[in-house]
């Protein structure tokens, strides 16, 4: 099994999609397995896992691609940064800098541009695997760096916080892009820590979590 949950993943990793997402009435979905590029994978990469096959990481805990949506996500790969005693290495198994390593894209279509919100499914195990970034249009503000989660591990979860200074575990409502127009736009999302598991994203304007898998992804024609 475990073969061949890694050459399954292995095989549709390489494999690009060319969907547009489109927003409807301020919130947008996007299953993370839908990226149409990546790119910066020299070193660490995004792997699809999916098909139903459980896989079973090096912390020991079983994540399960039939509970994610779409039965599919993605993780960054290798994950070598198990707990805090592992050696953190800037530049190979984590980075504070966005858009530095392990980036995959999305294409989005407004029609209400604005203020939204980023909402991640995620399924972290620990204190090193709960960590990313996210961008638009090849830019990587403030209010897209340290995403972060602290609650819920072991299972997938939807968090929005920002890992500051004065609180490690994030700050709500200031993980945001501001979408200056509308037509198509490219959100990306960049590795923060390896190992991140990373299942379905939503943009909305309003800073409501998302319930279950979230809401259905609506793709343009």
């Amino acid at each position: 099994m475990k073969i061949k949950a890694l050459f399954f993943a292995l095989f549709i990793s390489i494999s690009g999609f060319s969907q547009v997402f489109i927003e409807s009435e301020g919130i947008v979905a996007v299953e993370a397995e839908n990226f149409f590029k990546q790119e910066k994978d020299e070193i660490r990469k995004w792997v699809i896992f999916g098909d139903n096959i459980t896989v079973n990481n090096q912390s020991g805990i079983s994540v399960e691609s039939k509970t994610a949506s779409n039965g599919k996500y993605i993780a960054v790969l290798p994950d070598t940064r198990i707990t805090h005693d592992d050696k953190l290495i800037p530049g190979e198994n984590f980075s504070n800098e966005p858009g530095k390593m392990a980036v995959v894209s999305y294409k989005i279509l407004i029609k209400n541009p604005g203020k939204y919100y980023v909402w991640v499914r995620a399924f972290s195990t620990g204190s090193e695997d709960n960590g990313i970034h996210v961008g638009l249009n090849g830019s990587w503000s403030e209010s897209g760096q340290r995403m972060q989660w602290c609650e819920g591990k072991n299972e997938w979860f939807w968090a929005s916080k920002q890992r500051t200074e004065k609180i490690h575990c994030g700050e709500e409502q200031l993980i945001f892009l501001d979408i200056p127009s509308s037509g198509e736009h490219i959100i990306s999302f960049s590795m923060r820590e390896d190992g991140f598991k990373f299942d379905k994203f939503i943009l909305s304007k309003n800073y409501i979590m998302p319930e279950g898998k979230g809401v259905e992804a609506k793709i343009k024609n």
